[in-house]
């Protein structure tokens, strides 16, 4: 059956302009970092894309290594791509990263021009593109020269493979760095996509400050805390959770009794604003629009619809926030 995405898909969600740009993300956008790889279910990661864009979801989030094994993340989204959105490319907000080792060798990996630039030819024939969006680095390089990798970007911008640019994992030092290098070649940084939520506090050290002031917009990964900041977690460790699973970025060291009770406190809070502990974190880390988007990832379509959900009370009074700043803060 051919899909046909709903009239209404842009009345449920809100759309932040992303800094000073005239590009605007959706407040909850859609990564594939897990549950999309050449061992997931295909018509489960086409039904979850499906459902993200019938409810305004217009920005789809990849990296080369996604997966796994890596690549095939955007292998998919590809072929989803040519199957049901063909006719709604101008529609989608669509971003690629580099940056983590991708294939054998010296040039597989980091920030160099060599790496980055051949990195996005790659993702681009895999997910049958002539263009993304965004390409971001996706980590910072210790040895490679930043102004070779700011270089890079703004090669891919004048190439047109990209529209903008992006970093994802760089500290302050780093990112006013680079926003002065790309600032002086003619592509300005667009947007930062580092960890954030409320049990990951780090970007409050600075870096907000310094992408309002330099007028760069925000997108926050993993603001669930790896479904840490969900219901599933209430309750102790469940049988089929990450941080039981090998190779997993959540680890069952992570889910100590003190990040347990915090979770239980704050899913009082939730209840008590009408919210899930989902929406509520979602919600928190979206709260005075210092952070443009929050990237979520799913499994489920009924996660796409609970955590969009969220947008239906994004306003905190300074009761609630103090009284969430007293769980978090407390040892």
């Amino acid at each position: 059956m051919t899909y046909q995405p709903r009239n209404e898909r842009y009345e449920s969600m809100v759309y932040n302009r992303c800094g000073r740009s005239g590009l605007k993300l959706p407040a909850i956008s859609l990564g594939l970092w897990h549950n999309f790889g050449g061992g997931d279910l295909f018509e489960n990661g086409r039904a979850l894309i499906r459902k993200a864009f019938d409810l305004g979801i217009t920005h789809f989030d990849l990296a080369n290594n996604y997966g796994p094994p890596p690549g095939s993340a955007e292998e998919n989204f590809g072929a989803i791509l040519k199957k049901d959105f063909s006719g709604f490319r101008d529609e989608m907000v669509i971003s690629t990263k580099a940056g983590y080792g991708m294939w054998p060798g010296p040039y597989g990996d980091w920030g160099s021009r060599k790496y980055l630039v051949t990195s996005l030819d790659q993702s681009l024939k895999r997910m049958q593109l002539d263009y993304v969006d965004i390409f971001y680095h996706h980590r910072p390089d210790p040895e490679t020269p930043l102004e070779e990798t700011m270089m890079a970007l703004d090669h891919v911008v004048r190439q047109g493979k990209a529209l903008y640019v992006g970093l994802s994992n760089y500290g302050v030092k780093d990112t006013q760095k680079a926003i002065g290098i790309l600032k002086e070649l003619g592509t300005p940084l667009l947007i930062h996509q580092p960890a954030y939520s409320m049990l990951n506090r780090w970007v409050e050290d600075g870096l907000t400050d310094l992408l309002k002031e330099e007028g760069v917009g925000s997108i926050a990964f993993v603001p669930l805390a790896q479904g840490l900041l969900t219901n599933r977690y209430i309750n102790g460790i469940p049988s089929d959770s990450r941080a039981l699973k090998p190779n997993s970025f959540l680890n069952e060291g992570d889910v100590s009794e003190e990040v347990l009770q915090k979770v239980r406190k704050l899913h009082e809070i939730a209840q008590e604003r009408g919210q899930s502990l989902a929406q509520m974190a979602l919600a928190w880390v979206l709260r005075e629009q210092k952070i443009t988007s929050a990237l979520i990832g799913a499994s489920k379509v009924s996660q796409i619809e609970e955590n969009v959900a969220a947008l239906n009370n994004l306003g905190f009074s300074e009761e609630e926030l103090k009284r969430i700043e007293e769980v978090l803060d407390k040892k």
